[in-house]
């Protein structure tokens, strides 16, 4: 079944009695050449990308819930390639460019919208330290505009530029950048895996490796034991928990990421906007609310749900760059498990256990980089080689002292 124009019409004419079910729902074959541990965005655009680009047609995706129930249903829906440091911005630059086509390549309608990236700066400092971002990200193909704040008032004239603390001088754009929606993504991989022969197995709970002479010949389900030539793992939040299944150990932590929607308001933020005195990004859904997002919980959590104290943090760097929103309401805010990685940066890579490989660690940057992600990771199961803009992200990277730092802060998970 193609979508199209022609197809919506036709279906509207004949009483839309002619739509299927987008994938099929089938039973786990005993044995499978690769299986994705991971329905989410990264497990099933890697399936995708097995399937279509490497011609891998005995593959399986196992799910512990339904598609869609993880941190990609539980996310801010931003998608960005505006990084710095060169172990990454080449990686997040192909995701963009993966993006792009995104609904054509899957003839699906994930809702892509480059509408833009604006990071704001408050002081000389920060202004200079994102013109060097921006030459950066220009080094690597991608585009980056530095605004003056007479340009930015044009653009943004309800920001609170006198703020006596947070006086804003202007900012860092990226026109390309935007959003998509995420069920859209997680729908248009699932189908497109599905009609390349991928079986994507819902509510299979892997609860176990079997290993035998340290290679890994299958996985335990809830739903039975499946042989695998070899096997990917791509859980976000619960990659510690799958992995120590298998013996491993993994260099980061498990931290809860709040967002937030309110209520349907006018047409009013032109693209998504980041404050740079604190943390709080915030977008516009086509629906009206604002959807938006800052700093992830303090502790370590598998939960799926925030505290209180980030909620009121949240909404201060909010009213600190746009008092407005103080008269909206909040309508709902939900949590995603969130990999912290020692640097702040992932990994997608083999581990000792032969034919077992790993994809996580992704902080905040797991839903821009699903596309990249999948791709490079479908690479690496296909070839044994790591694809060439995920060539840095190693397990061995913090042995060497190769680490990718983006944000500065060192080997603490809790504040990258």
């Amino acid at each position: 079944m193609k979508f199209s124009g022609f197809r919506v019409v036709k279906e509207a004419l004949t009483g839309h009695k002619g739509w299927g079910a987008l994938w099929r729902n089938p039973e786990p074959k005993p044995d499978y050449d690769i299986v994705i541990i991971g329905g989410g965005g990264h497990g099933l655009a890697t399936a995708f990308y097995l399937a279509k680009t490497f011609g891998k047609a005995r593959v399986a995706v196992l799910e512990k819930g339904w598609l869609g129930s993880g941190n990609i249903g539980r996310n801010t829906t931003i998608i960005r390639s505006n990084y710095l440091l060169p172990g990454n911005e080449p990686f997040y630059e192909f995701s963009m460019k993966l993006w792009e086509n995104l609904e054509q390549e899957t003839n699906f309608n994930s809702m892509v919208s480059q509408r833009g990236i604006i990071n704001l700066f408050h002081t000389d400092g920060q202004r200079d330290a994102f013109r060097r971002r921006g030459n950066a990200m220009m080094l690597a193909g991608a585009d980056a505009r530095l605004l003056g704040q007479s340009e930015l008032r044009k653009m943004a004239p309800f920001l609170n530029f006198d703020n006596a603390r947070f006086p804003i001088k202007g900012g860092l754009m990226q026109s390309r950048a935007g959003t998509a929606r995420h069920d859209g993504v997680v729908w248009g991989y699932a189908r497109g895996a599905d009609m390349r022969g991928v079986d994507i197995i819902q509510n299979c709970e892997v609860t176990g490796f079997r290993i035998e002479n340290g290679a890994v010949k299958g996985v335990e389900t809830s739903r039975g034991y499946i042989g695998a030539g070899k096997v990917g793992v791509a859980v976000a939040g619960n990659s510690s928990r799958v992995m120590a299944k298998a013996g491993m150990r993994l260099p980061m932590e498990s931290h809860v990421l709040q967002a937030f929607v309110s209520e349907g308001l006018k047409p009013t933020i032109p693209g998504v906007i980041t404050f740079g005195a604190g943390h709080f990004y915030v977008s516009q859904s086509d629906k009206g609310g604002l959807v938006f997002g800052g700093d992830i919980d303090g502790y370590n959590s598998y939960a799926q749900r925030g505290n209180l104290p980030v909620v009121e943090d949240v909404l201060e760097g909010g009213m600190a760059l746009m008092p407005m929103i103080g008269r909206g309401r909040l309508l709902r805010s939900w949590g995603g498990v969130m990999d912290m990685s020692m640097d702040g940066s992932p990994i997608i890579d083999r581990t000792d256990i032969e034919g077992l490989y790993f994809n996580g660690g992704w902080c905040y940057g797991g839903f821009k980089a699903a596309p990249a992600s999948g791709y490079a990771f479908a690479h690496l199961l296909a070839t044994d080689r790591p694809h060439e803009t995920a060539s840095a992200y190693r397990f061995d990277r913090f042995a060497r002292g190769h680490i990718i730092d983006e944000k500065g802060v060192g080997a603490q998970p809790n504040l990258h």
